[in-house]
């Protein structure tokens, strides 16, 4: 019986983060910071209150309305900032 062996190859090559990854970190911080804001806003402008972390107990229209209230406000920031 004859066994079959497959030759891994090793590379040496070891890639490199990219500059711009490292300099957009802060900028993602500061995105996820300004996403959880405007999440609690639009919690708190529907009637739901959030909890820390996981949130599996609101129910699908309460997550939509949640949601919705999000995407609304983004795009008036979006829009508010294009004048």
């Amino acid at each position: 019986m004859a066994t079959k062996t497959t030759k891994k190859s090793t590379s040496s090559t070891t890639k490199k983060k990219s500059p711009a990854k490292k300099s957009a970190q802060p900028a993602q911080a500061q995105s996820k910071q300004k996403l959880s804001q405007i999440k609690q806003q639009a919690a708190q402008a529907v009637g739901v209150t959030l909890k820390q972390g996981d949130n599996g107990h609101l129910t699908s229209r309460q997550a939509g309305a949640i949601g919705g209230q999000m995407v609304k406000k983004m795009i008036e920031s979006y829009e508010s900032g294009n004048k």
